[in-house]
């Protein structure tokens, strides 16, 4: 299957001194269904750059007449927004990490793996079209139908980058800790695309086994296992012409992992115990709570799947980084079990209120709802208070008097100290002059500096 086909035939630049590698390059790329232009030499791709629109450019880094740093840096400045991918020695390896830091897509390490090639430059050219894409809809952005509450920084920049994304086709991957809302920007993605008005399908790939999550997932024909009185469509027909949200893909085993990878790539599957082959129209959106990159690099998770999801990232911030948007989000939570459980809510109070804003939240949104239906169902009166929320946000107030009692003194020993060495210190250490101020003699002080030195 050719990556990131278009309505054009896709073309990339491949720059190399050396003919026969530049020969191997080409050939391999025109296989793999992209149309390839030769440059022998840096200062020979910079001049194709300024003539002609390329979709990505493969460049040796070691060359003649022009190496490939300066001809990236000339290249970048006429087009920023092209992928450049660096072809370099191991020794070299610095110099490429020193590229991408100034723009280049990424690097490959000589001898090249043709597996790697294919997944990074298909990823470049498929990144390239999703931001075209992006770049042509920001235009026509309306305002963005979502149920997200939040009007801090992080969640501005979320909100429009939803926007942005929302009416292309692309691939979405969604991170972020647990309970900080991915599944509303899942919704919030469909119903601001184009597929708005087909089937929003949700699946949550850690709460099945493989075995059941495959059914779930593909479907299956009548007796394909013990159970299977009849033929059921999976969650990828079912969301045929609309949007599959795979929750907590991080969770899949590997063998389910080269299943999705299949169906991602063709856009067909098979029943379990069924040899038909289906074809879908599916619009894939994945959410996870891990650090997949980490997952990758331990080879828990596949690459190529990774890639193939992770056409654009959007990362959802956890409630302790946007705690602007916690009295909002108090407020809407107010009113709505309020209103579930029949009761009335006159007013959050200040110190309640300030409480839930100092919170750590490690459950994040979803802790801070669970938080404000428990303070509506137990609270007495008409106003919540911090004795209404449970007792590890009450326990935070506590350990913050603690603190506070620790940072002041303690008794009036310590308080009469504090004075006394104060004031010997104002004196430059002349305890004559210091017994003076203090109003007692300089026995009494010789004394009570000698039960200082003991305690």
């Amino acid at each position: 299957m050719t990556v990131g086909k278009s309505d054009k035939q896709i073309t990339v630049l491949v720059v190399d001194d050396e003919r026969v590698h530049r020969f191997m390059l080409s050939s391999m790329l025109k296989e793999w269904g992209w149309r390839t232009v030769e440059a022998d030499d840096g200062s020979t791709a910079v001049d194709a750059v300024k003539r002609n629109s390329y979709d990505a450019v493969l460049m040796d880094v070691r060359m003649a007449k022009m190496n490939g740093h300066e001809a990236f840096r000339r290249i970048h400045e006429i087009q920023p927004g092209l992928p450049v991918i660096i072809m370099t020695a191991y020794s070299s390896v610095d110099d490429a990490v020193e590229a991408i830091k100034h723009g280049a897509h990424d690097y490959l390490t000589k001898p090249l793996d043709f597996d790697r090639l294919r997944l990074t430059l298909g990823r470049a050219l498929e990144q390239r079209q999703v931001k075209e894409k992006m770049r042509e809809a920001a235009a026509d952005v309306a305002v963005l139908e979502s149920s997200i509450i939040g009007t801090s920084p992080p969640m501005m920049e979320l909100l429009e980058m939803i926007g942005y994304v929302a009416p292309t086709e692309a691939t979405v991957l969604v991170a972020g800790e647990s309970g900080t809302g991915k599944e509303l920007v899942a919704e919030s993605l469909h119903s601001n695309s184009a597929r708005r008005n087909g089937p929003f399908v949700k699946v949550n790939c850690a709460a099945l086994v493989e075995t059941l999550l495959e059914s779930e997932l593909f479907g299956h024909e009548k007796g394909a296992f013990t159970g299977a009185d009849r033929r059921r469509e999976g969650k990828f027909v079912q969301a045929d012409g609309g949007t599959l949200f795979l929750d907590e893909i991080g969770e899949t085993s590997q063998a389910m992992q080269v299943k999705l990878l299949r169906v991602l790539q063709e856009q067909e599957l098979q029943r379990v115990g069924g040899e038909e082959t289906l074809r879908v129209d599916v619009r894939i959106i994945a959410a996870t709570n891990r650090d997949l990159d980490e997952e990758v690099k331990k080879g828990t998770f596949r690459e190529d799947l990774y890639y193939r999801l992770n056409v654009v990232m959007l990362t959802v911030p956890p409630l302790r980084d946007r705690r602007g948007d916690i009295p909002l989000l108090v407020n809407y939570f107010v009113k709505k079990f309020a209103e579930k459980n029949r009761r009335t809510v006159e007013c959050v109070t200040s110190s309640c209120l300030d409480l839930l804003c100092r919170y750590a939240w490690p459950g994040n949104v979803r802790e801070l709802e669970n938080a404000i239906e428990r303070g509506v169902i137990l609270m007495r009166g008409d106003q919540l208070t911090e004795k209404s929320l449970p007792l590890t946000i009450q326990r935070q107030q506590d350990a913050v008097l603690d603190q506070a009692l620790e940072d002041r003194p303690n008794s009036l020993f310590e308080a009469e100290k504090n004075m006394i060495l104060q004031t010997l210190n104002e004196t430059g250490g002349n305890k004559s002059e210091a017994a003076r101020r203090l109003g007692i003699t300089r026995k009494t002080l010789q004394n009570k500096l000698h039960k200082y030195d003991e305690s």
